[in-house]
């Protein structure tokens, strides 16, 4: 069985966890860090010694952290294709636009953004900062856009661990009170996400206790 290490409103827990609820995996998860505390342990620091979530151990495996890698391991280990190709070449394809997404969508999305519109107190916010990460986000947004004219998931014809590093972030993409671009393709893209029942359970949770 899976142990997770992490609280269910972590946007990295929610990627793993939505992964895990893909492959049909059996888990148990105890909620770490933010107000659940428990994350600065030696315990804890002796598993990642960064003090972050998510963490995982595999049965009596070794523990492992940074979410990307927990997904690649367990799509490698338990995982097939379409979802993570066997050929070399085409998990190269998924591979890619899973970095591209962390990177790019990820990175340019929850501190920039999230964190100033959620866990910002209004009058400390720099609105003209978060327009701008808005605009630089919508610009790779377009490029996301531009595959899902082409294609239903950002890798191809078929859901892959690409569209869990990429999806995960857009229930709040589309919760949160900012100005959205008209993204049709994207939009409908999202609406095929939540007819997933394991991205409505691990992903559209509450982030209440993150706001300001």
């Amino acid at each position: 069985m899976l142990k997770v290490w992490g609280r269910k409103a972590s946007s990295n827990v929610q990627a793993l966890m939505w992964g895990i609820g893909e492959l049909g995996l059996d888990f148990q998860r105890d909620d770490v860090g933010h107000k659940f505390g428990g994350n600065d342990t030696a315990e804890f620091l002796a598993m990642n010694p960064n003090g972050l979530v998510p963490v995982l151990r595999d049965g009596d495996g070794a523990p492992l952290f940074e979410t990307a890698a927990i997904l690649r391991y367990l799509a490698a280990r338990y995982g097939d294709a379409p979802f993570w190709p066997q050929d070399v070449t085409q998990r190269a394809t998924v591979d890619m636009w899973a970095e591209w997404a962390k990177i790019n969508i990820a990175l340019g999305f929850t501190a920039p953004i999230f964190w100033q519109v959620v866990r910002t107190p209004q009058a400390q916010r720099d609105n003209a900062a978060i327009a701008r990460a808005l605009a630089q986000l919508t610009r790779f947004l377009r490029i996301a856009e531009a595959r899902l004219e082409q294609h239903p998931w950002l890798a191809g014809n078929d859901f892959t661990l690409a569209d869990i590093q990429f999806g995960h972030l857009l229930y709040r993409y589309y919760d949160i009170d900012i100005e959205r671009a008209d993204l049709p393709q994207l939009a409908a893209y999202y609406q095929r996400l939540q007819q997933r029942p394991a991205y409505v359970e691990h992903v559209m949770v509450s982030y209440q206790e993150l706001r300001a």
